[in-house]
Parts: C-alpha cells; structure tokens; sequence
C-alpha cells in the first residue's frame, strides 16, 4: 500500500525523517563488515603480487592477514558450534583454508576466507538494516499529543503518558497521537500507513482514528480508546519483528547438507592420516595424502556449484530494475506457488488521478480550467489531481480569490469573478444554491427526467462514475452544474499481463489483499484478471498476517507484493516478500526479500522464472561438483593421486561449474518468457503446467 507520507510531508514529518536517517546503521559500523572490508582489501593487494610472481615475503604475509581478519570470526562460530557438539561448514571452510596453505595453496584458502567473510557481512547488514526500519517506523507516530483537562483546558503530554478515556485535540496538519473515536469535528485524514486507502478518509463524530495517521485541514477531538503501546502502528512494529524472527530460514543446499559433509570430511581425513600413521607408513607421505584429500575433498566447487547461478541471476535482475538481497531469496523465489498482491501502489499506481471530464454546459476544456483554478490552492490529493490534470493539457489556470475549504465538503472560489465550488455530490453545503441543486435534480430525475435534462445528465454521470469505481467530483458555478470530473487511483497497464504471468507460473491465480473497500477491490481484479473469490478486502495488516500463514500452514509458498507500512508484516511473515520501490515506505523495502527499483511489475514474475533457471543450473553444477570430487577423493583413497592433478582436477571442477553458473548474466536469461518456466513448476519438476482453469485456495 502506497503512503502518501513519503510525496507530502508536513514540516514536522520532515524532522522525523531525519532523525530516521540519522538512526540508520552504517555499513562499517558492523564489526562483519570491518572484518569483510579488511580481509578483501588485503586479499587484492596481496592477488597481482601473487599471480605476477613477485617474492614471497611481499605477498605471503598479506594472505596471512586475510586469513585473519576474515577467518577469526566464522572459526569462532565453528568453535562454539563444534562445543555443541556439531560441526558447521564454517569451521569447514577455515580448515580447508588452512589446509590449503599447509600445501602451498594459499591463493585457494585465501579466496575462500573472503567469500564466506563477505557472505556474513552482507548477512548482518540486512540484518541491522531491517532493525533500523522497524525502529523508524514508531517515528510516524507522533512523541506528544493535545490532551484537554477535565475545566476545557489544553496540555501537551507525551504519547507513552496517555490513557485511555482522555480526550485529544487534533488540529489541521498534526498526526493523531493515539487510537480513538472521534467525538466532535470533522476533517478528512490520510490514513494510507495503516489501511493503505489511496485518499484521504472522511472523519465524523463516531468514526475511528489510528495513531500515526494525518490530520487535514479539519479539527477534531478524539476520545482515546486504546493505549498506546497497543496502537494499530504498534502493532505492525510488533508483527513484523515477530515474523522476522520467527520464519522459516531457507537454506542452500550446501547448508542443508553441511553437518554430515563436514563429519564426513574431517573423519575421511583424519582416518587417512592416522590409520597408515599407526601402521608405520612415512609421516611426510602420509600428511601429503590427506592434505590432497582435504583440497579435492572440500568444498570449494560445491560452494562455486551454488553461489554463481544464483549471483549471475541477482546480478542480472539488477540490470532490469529488481534488487533481490541475497541468494537465498533467489533460491527462494524459484519455489513459491502462490501469490498475494497488495491493491493500493501495487497493482494500481497508487495517486489519485483524472479519469473522466464529464461537461454537462459548455466544453470539458472549461469545465477542467475553472475546476483547477478553484482547486489550485488546496493540498488535498483530489485537488492535485485536477491540477496536474489541467497542467498536463496546458491549460492556463487564471487567479482564484475568497478561497475558503471546507473539510469533508469541498472548496469554493470566486474565479472570473463567479463563484465556484468543487466537491463531492453528497458533501455539498447543507445550504445554499449547490445544496438545492441536488435536492432539485434528485427530484426531478425521479419525477419527471424529461423536464430536467442538465440535471437527469449529472445524476447519470455521477452514478455512473461511482460504478465504475470512481470518484465524483461535480462542478458547480453560481449554483449551476457544469459537470461532474471522475478521480480514480489508476491501475498499472502492465497489471493484467503480470496476473496471467502469475497465473501461469504457479499454476494458481493470485490472490488480491487490501484494506481497501469491498466494491473498489473486487472492480479492480476483474479489470486486471483476479477471480472474485480470490478478494480479500478490508483488511488490516494483522489480517494480512493471518491470511499468509493460513496459506502456509496449508504447504504453500507464498509470494507477497506490497509496498506500505501496512504490508511490511505480511512481506516479513510470507517464504518471500517483495516490495515496490518507487512508493514503498522505508520499513517495506527493508523487511521485503527484493525490491522492483523502478515499480515495473511485469518484472515480477520475471524474476520467478529467472530463479527457477539458476535453481535448474544450481542442480547442474551440484552434479559436476560431485562427480569431480567423488572422482578424485577416490583416486586418490585407493590410489596415488599427484597433489598437481588433484589442485589442476579441483580447480578445473571449480572452473567449469563457475562458467555454467556465469550463463546467466547473458540477456536471454532474462528475456526467455514466463509461460516456459511455468512448464517447470514451483520445483522445476513440471507441476505448475496448467491444462484447465487456474487452482483455486481459499483463505
């Protein structure tokens, strides 16, 4: 859902968005990073003395320091897990480095010490990043609050002291400090964080208001009914720290396996020094076998088997607009069979824009100019939306005076020297020429239609605006009707093609989930293809929440699209989020799993079948690993494998699966098509072929 909080920010928001910025993690301020940092700046330095054959003692102690500086750490964490009694592939990779250095091949171990020190940093970064956000998110509510004392007077109080039973005064522009119910005034307020509704939202004595959300220009009091450590915004804080930690880790496949290859390892190893040891065989002779062993054993190629594809296919994602953060999430993204899409700034472009320009007298060039010119002055979304109407068919606007605004009414200007009034149907003043215009023209279309044709024709164009999920916007000038404008949130062209994509990789149609209304959602998927049964409307984001683990729970993958605070819990708590970048709130990109940088969603299912090519390529390369290692471990257990053969055999193995997984940095892995991978299925396996309509899973 699209938050209007990052295109118009009060003065006030502003500060708090620095104090966000200045409570961001830096990089170098994680240890990993220092760590990471240092052990790959030696490792270049030390890399061109090395391969360009200057002396040792230029480059060996700088390999030495790369062992330090990016080893200590996942040593350590292997120590600690080997105290536990288990065996990681951390302390995997520092005994392989090692051991390659004990033969000579400290370029290999060096190599190796500074992927998986990068590999971690890159962890702890998203990491606190992810933090970061959850922490900036409690900086949409705002730290004080209006609260009037029981003889009518005002005290300001921080947010954390009040109760519920106080009351607030919500002036125009402040956000509202707490949960409540409004007891006098009306105003119109933008509550895009928490229901992801595109336009501001009419408040009345009765209505219900979230904390966080902006006040426009209306005033209101507001009895408090929750506290505020159990706000709605609170909530969400809470929700998606709760899903961060409590999802599932996906591993790679070389994770998966970790524990028993590295017993395997270490024990083959040792019994291979050991054993001929006891037996009397040469001490030189037989470290030299195990040592070879340990270079064709470990898992260098295993590890290059995996990380290549999936880096080649991040790498070419970026190029076309979709930041995937690791690659686990592209692994993961291979395996989804089901997709949730949010409405608001997802499927649609999340602003108001002018759709209709319905002229009931004179022309619609008219109509527009002089319902810009009365609007130009307002910061309301509806009255940007007729400017920038007006603006984009270079109209001149002429000046407006007595402009007045009325909240939840409409505005009124006097514009060439006649008085002009813009708003909805049913908020025009309970008096006066315009409020007798409706009551007239909604009598006489019941009446006698034939004897009011100009106000038969604004009944029609309005109702017919409001079915088509529009919303009406009627013009008036000196009471007289000139037409009625039709504002609507409009859908992303390529929104449709994104749904059929969708629909034929997993074999399901995905699912619409929103806090919009009933009729604008369900309008909505039957313009871009989503089955009505697939609606789910109305929903906050603990809603949201349970509907994605309902579908876990039942074996599905879920793939989230969202962009606002109000779907970050659902982006945290799917197998894989993914946000839209362009209107995505700061705490939805953090918490999503990749990000479409320039908001193209027909990238999205892209993505999907490029993650299922690397998963296809990272079984490939698996395949060769193996059958390079097996071969050569086993020369060298009942043969004599020549320590040159076996480096020149493993480097080769290393090589080979390298170069495979490279293919996918070529554009045709980008641009191979959707609807082949849907043949391949969420697993590669063939299951997502579809011969009938689209499966179907409830909620």
């Amino acid at each position: 859902m699209s938050s209007t909080l990052s295109s118009s920010r009060a003065p006030g928001d502003v500060r708090e968005g620095a104090a966000v910025l200045r409570r961001r993690t830096r990089v170098l301020a994680l240890p990993e990073a220092r760590w990471a940092a240092a052990a790959l700046l030696l490792f270049l330095l030390a890399l061109p003395l090395d391969l360009l054959g200057a002396p040792a003692w230029t480059w060996a102690p700088l390999y030495a320091a790369v062992y330090v500086t990016g080893g200590w750490e996942p040593g350590w964490e292997g120590l600690k897990a080997l105290r536990d009694k288990t065996l990681d592939v951390d302390l995997l990779m520092v005994v392989a480095a090692l051991g390659a250095a004990a033969i000579g091949q400290f370029l290999d171990g060096a190599l190796l010490i500074v992927i998986f020190a990068t590999s971690g940093a890159l962890e702890a970064v998203a990491t606190a990043r992810t933090a970061d956000s959850v922490r900036g998110l409690l900086d949409l509510a705002p730290t004080t609050a209006t609260r009037l004392r029981t003889d009518g007077t005002e005290e300001t109080v921080p947010t954390e002291r009040l109760g519920v039973g106080d009351t607030l005064v919500i002036r125009p522009g402040e956000r509202v400090g707490a949960d409540g119910r409004v007891l006098s005034g009306s105003t119109e307020i933008d509550q895009a964080t928490i229901t992801g509704e595109p336009l501001p939202v009419p408040k009345r004595p009765g209505d219900e208001v979230f904390a966080g959300t902006l006040n426009g220009t209306g005033a209101v009091r507001v009895r408090v009914e929750r506290d505020p450590s159990d706000s709605v915004i609170a909530r969400i804080v809470k929700m998606v720290e709760e899903a961060s930690e409590t999802k599932a880790p996906t591993q790679l496949f070389i994770e998966k396996i970790e524990q028993r290859y590295s017993i395997g390892m270490v024990t083959a190893t040792l019994a291979l020094f050991l054993i001929p040891l006891a037996l009397g065989a040469d001490v030189r002779d037989t470290l030299l076998r195990a040592m070879t062993f340990m270079i064709v054993a470990s898992p260098c190629a295993v590890v290059l088997a995996t990380m290549p594809p999936l880096l080649s296919a991040i790498a070419n994602a970026g190029r076309h607009g979709v930041l995937v953060k690791s690659a686990v999430v592209m692994e993961r993204l291979g395996r989804i069979d089901t997709v949730a899409l949010d409405k608001t700034g997802t499927l649609t472009e999340g602003v108001p824009q002018v759709t209709d320009v319905r002229p009931l007298t004179g022309s619609g060039t008219d109509l527009l100019t002089l319902a810009a010119a009365a609007e130009h002055p307002s910061e309301h979304p509806l009255a940007r939306a007729v400017v920038e109407a007006a603006r984009a068919r270079g109209l001149a606007l002429p000046p407006a005076t007595d402009f007045t605004s009325t909240p939840g009414v409409g505005v009124t200007a006097t514009v060439r020297g006649a008085t002009i009034r813009v708003g909805a149907p049913s908020r025009l003043p309970a008096d006066g020429p315009a409020a007798a215009a409706v009551r007239d023209l909604e009598a006489a279309a019941v009446r006698d239609l034939a004897a009011a044709a100009v106000r038969d024709l604004e009944v029609r164009a309005v109702r017919d605006l409001e079915a088509a999920g529009r919303t009406a916007v009627v013009v008036t000038r000196e009471g007289e009707c000139l037409g009625v404008l039709g504002i609507a949130d409009r859908v992303r062209p390529d929104a449709p093609a994104t749904i059929a994509a969708l629909t034929t990789l997993t074999g399901t149609g995905p699912l619409l989930l929103t806090g919009d209304n009933e009729p604008a959602a369900h309008r909505l998927a039957a313009e871009v293809g989503i089955a009505g049964d697939d609606v789910h409307a109305g929903l906050l984001p603990e809603d949201k929440v349970e509907a994605v683990r309902r579908l876990a729970a039942r074996g599905h993958q879920v793939l989230v699209v969202g962009d606002g605070v109000n779907d970050a819990p659902a982006l945290a708590a799917a197998h894989t989020g993914v946000a839209m970048g362009r209107a995505g709130s700061d705490l939805a990109l953090e918490t999503a799993d990749a990000v479409v940088v320039r908001d193209e969603l027909t990238t999205v299912p892209q993505v999907v079948a490029l993650s299922r090519r690397a998963r296809r390529l990272v079984t490939q390369n698996l395949v060769i690993a193996g059958t390079f290692i097996a071969a050569l471990s086993l020369w060298d257990l009942f043969g004599t494998l020549p320590l040159p053969l076996g480096v020149a055999g493993h480097e080769g193995s290393t090589v080979i699966v390298g170069l495979n997984g490279l293919r996918l940095l070529r554009e045709r892995a980008w641009r191979g098509g959707t609807v082949t991978e849907a043949a391949s299925g969420p697993g590669g396996t063939g299951q997502g072929a579809m011969s009938g309509p689209a499966q179907k899973r409830s909620v």
